[in-house]
């Protein structure tokens, strides 16, 4: 078999290597974009826009205040909001004073993020108001001293950010009452930035810059330790799969999935800036007119998404009726794309929808489809300067359509998980190979298809769930003996979580275990089903079978 039979297949104009090291630091790129693309507009969200030169301008500026509040490099900021122009601005200028970023899920719940500031040490955090109630109960528990808060409306302009904030506050009451002491404001930061400069210290491409929380392939929630040179590589392979759709300064993006999450702060955040492109921000993807609202405002001509948004946008009459003849590129990750969807996506539109394939420890892509189609269920051809290669369980490479472990290598690989150094031994080997967890099968020309997962991890929404985070919640309960979570096929999010429950008191019911675990779970990690059993299945030294009850 020849080992990377996809050489032969790769688009025109596509190069199988690139140079990732033409930028050392994510810094210095963004310098490079800020001032090729000064004047065009880079971010906008509700209406309100900011060009490339503000970017660099407000972001130096919340650097600086970042500095003078006594944090310095190395030192860990959590980014807790939804897509806003201040998440640009925040992520940035963390970035310029040399901090490390921690994308947190701003839906999680109290005990979700103690975990998670806990693990990485967070001193600092930029948390939108909606969330504070939630900060406010572990806050005492964690090293955070400095803490930033922000509203929806706040970047908005005055008269437009007042109203929003008003509905958001007072009809929509989205913002729990709470009680944190020490707190400055967005705007306040921003001011009194200019009073200061960002202290000077020396990047290097080695330098982690993002702890990128993730199950990984095996276990509990770890913080991915993603470089300089994993980011740079990253955005370099997504700009030179679309080197052949995309114009330098004269595209418009849409971004409804949250920058907070891998994909989306990968190709939107940084991959579109490479190209100067205006990113329009989706503050809330469940709202599904504000999609339409924007298709019908812009010339959109890409958008990335999930197989979910995709399929309820088609499902909505208003958005068919748009028009499409700008969308130049649409890409799918984070759960598998139905072809079901595809197929009517392209019929709808008349753009292909593209299925690409990562992992939060790969930055995360790591093969896409050619964008003008490619073949039907595959998740496509390594990235430029990335090998991938099938291994049979008993450590042989696998032949054409052979099922195995899809492991794969490139400067995209993550340094490891922060204090994991058991769990990054097993997840990276033979000299820098990444073990997926997932199960596929590579074709005669390279195009790699996903089998099955190796681990029992649940996919919702392409967000990852995983079994052992939900038992150890359940299980705490006084009236549970034993449970066990699997994934069950849905379809509006690919899966939801099913619990199988052994009581220890007969009086337990769902509606007391599901109020449990709404209060201990964010939403997409809710079992959505609850079956109680008298015994679960187990092998003989007494682990629980989940595979059994699947089954």
């Amino acid at each position: 078999m020849n080992n990377r039979p996809w050489l032969r297949n790769y688009p025109p104009g596509i190069p199988v290597n690139i140079d990732t090291t033409q930028y050392e630091t994510l810094v210095d790129f963004l310098k490079d974009c800020f001032t090729k693309y000064a004047k065009l507009n880079a971010f906008e969200c509700m209406g309100k826009k900011m060009t490339y030169a503000e970017a660099d301008r407000l972001s130096t500026q919340f650097g600086a205040y970042l500095h003078s509040r006594g944090l310095k490099p190395g030192d860990r900021i959590a980014l807790m909001m939804p897509n806003l122009l201040q998440y640009p601005i925040a992520v940035f200028g963390a970035l310029k004073a040399g901090l490390i970023i921690v994308n947190t899920n701003p839906l999680y719940t109290p005990r979700e993020m103690f975990f998670q500031f806990e693990d990485s040490g967070v001193k600092a955090i930029v948390i939108v108001e909606n969330f504070a109630a939630n900060l406010e109960s572990v806050i005492s528990k964690t090293q955070i001293e400095t803490v930033i808060m922000t509203s929806i409306g706040e970047m908005l302009g005055s008269i437009k950010g007042s109203i929003v904030n008003f509905a958001v506050r007072y009809i929509k009451r989205l913002v729990p009452k709470y009680n944190l002491s020490n707190v400055v404001s967005f705007s306040h930061a921003l001011e009194e930035g200019k009073k200061f400069k960002i202290k000077e210290f020396q990047g290097q491409a080695s330098d982690v810059i993002v702890h990128q929380y993730t199950g990984g392939t095996t276990g509990v929630s770890k913080g991915a330790m993603l470089t300089n040179a994993n980011f740079v590589s990253n955005m370099l392979q997504i700009r030179t799969w679309m080197q052949n759709y995309l114009e330098e300064g004269k595209e418009i993006t849409l971004s409804p999935l949250p920058m907070y999450h891998i994909f989306a702060f990968s190709v939107n955040c940084l991959a579109m800036l490479s190209y100067g492109a205006h990113t329009v921000l989706v503050t809330n993807a469940r709202d599904l007119s504000s999609i339409v609202k924007e298709f019908n405002r812009s010339k959109i001509s890409l958008m990335t998404g999930l197989n979910t948004l995709f399929n309820a946008l088609l499902n909505n009459e208003e958005f068919r009726k748009c028009d499409f003849s700008s969308l130049k590129i649409t890409v799918g990750g984070g759960m598998a794309i139905q072809r079901v969807v595809a197929d009517r996506w392209k019929e709808v539109t008349g753009c292909p929808l593209t299925e690409g394939y990562g992992m939060t420890e790969s930055s995360p892509l790591i093969s896409v489809n050619p964008l003008d189609g490619g073949k039907d269920g595959s998740i496509g051809l390594p990235v430029s300067s990335t090998d991938i290669r099938i291994m049979k369980e008993d450590g042989t490479l696998a032949g054409y359509n052979e099922i195995g472990e899809i492991q794969c290598k490139g400067p995209q690989v993550m340094a490891g998980y922060y204090k994991q150094p058991d769990e990054t031994s097993k997840a990276i080997i033979d000299d820098g190979w990444l073990c997926t967890g997932d199960i596929g099968r590579m074709d005669e020309e390279g195009y790699m298809y996903i089998v099955d997962r190796k681990k029992d991890m649940i996919l919702v929404s392409g967000f990852n769930v995983f079994p052992n985070e939900i038992e150890n919640v359940v299980v705490q309960h006084p009236k549970v003996l034993e449970v066990a979570a699997i994934g069950v096929p849905d379809d509006k999010s690919g899966e939801v979580v099913k619990i199988f429950v052994v009581k220890k008191d007969d009086s337990l019911t769902k509606d007391e275990l599901m109020a449990y675990c709404k209060s201990n779970l964010t939403g997409y990690k809710m079992p959505k089903h609850i079956e109680f059993r008298d015994e679960l299945p187990k092998t003989n030294v007494g682990k629980i079978l989940r595979r059994a009850l699947k089954e």
